[in-house]
């Protein structure tokens, strides 16, 4: 069901070059406005409600994926230094959506975006 999720999660790659942790709180405050609007969406129902609309998608993945890495206190650029161990981020953090959303599409997208996140980091452990 929600395979269009790794085309829509293009841009997701970019939250895994930015240093969760090291973003101020002021910055983290206007990002959690930004993406409190979205909070009450499911997996299914965000793609039922924007999936005409690819950066909006993304943009709301990334925005709670960012939430996500700064609640779990994770800074992509401490536990992965080398670029070439954050290569297979965006892979792994789609797959680990994916796997989140088909299991449960009626799951709230924050928690599978968290979920997500967790595997992931997990994974590169």
């Amino acid at each position: 069901m929600l395979r269009y999720f790794s085309k829509y999660v293009v841009a997701t790659a970019c939250l895994f070059t930015l240093g969760g942790i090291a973003q101020a709180d002021e910055a983290m405050d206007k990002i959690i406005t930004t993406a409190q609007p979205f909070m009450h969406h499911s997996c299914g129902s965000v793609i039922a409600s924007y999936g005409d609309d690819e950066a909006q998608v993304a943009e709301i993945v990334r925005l709670m994926a960012m939430v996500s890495l700064y609640n779990r206190q994770i800074d992509i650029l401490a536990e992965l230094p080398e670029e070439q161990d954050r290569d297979g981020l965006k892979d792994e953090f789609i797959e680990e959506l994916e796997d989140a959303c088909d299991d449960d599409p009626g799951m709230l997208l924050a928690g599978a975006v968290d979920l997500a996140v967790k595997e992931t980091m997990e994974a590169f452990d």
